[in-house]
C-alpha cells in the first residue's frame, strides 16, 4: 500500500471517529515518517534471528553452546538438556540435528541482537 493510500485510509478513520485526533496524528507521523511499513521485531524474534552456532563451544555442531550465548544460560546445562530428550524418546537427537542443519554457523564479522562482537 502506498503512503497516499494510507494517509486517505487513516483520514477516512478519522472522519468516521475510530480515531481520535491524537490517535490520527500519531499514525500520520508514522507513515510519513516510513515507520508504518516497518514494525519493530519482538524481542523472542530478534533472539531466534540471532541464534548461530558457536565455533568457541562446540563438541559436535556448536548447537548448545550458540543457545547458551542467546540465553546466558552455561553450555553444559543445554548439553545435558538435548542428552536427556535424547534418552527420554530421542527427540533430542532430532532437535539437534535439525538446528545442526537449519542453524548458521557464527561468522567472526556477525553483529549480535545485543551489540557484541563474538569472539574469535
Amino acid at each position: 500500500m502506498s503512503m497516499s493510500e494510507e494517509l486517505t485510509q487513516l483520514g477516512q478513520l478519522h472522519r468516521q471517529g475510530v480515531l481520535s485526533d491524537d490517535e490520527f496524528a500519531r499514525a500520520k507521523a508514522r507513515v510519513l515518517n516510513g515507520a508504518a511499513s516497518t514494525r519493530p521485531e519482538a524481542p523472542a524474534i530478534a533472539a531466534v534471528n540471532a541464534l548461530r552456532r558457536s565455533r568457541d563451544h562446540s563438541w559436535f555442531g556448536g548447537v548448545c553452546g550458540g543457545i547458551g550465548k542467546i540465553t546466558g544460560m552455561a553450555t553444559w546445562i543445554w548439553r545435558l538438556i538435548f542428552t536427556l530428550l535424547a534418552v527420554c524418546g530421542g527427540t533430542g537427537v532430532l532437535f539437534y540435528l535439525l538446528m545442526w542443519i537449519f542453524v548458521p554457523l557464527d561468522e567472526p564479522g556477525f553483529q549480535r541482537a545485543s551489540g557484541q562482537q563474538p569472539t574469535v
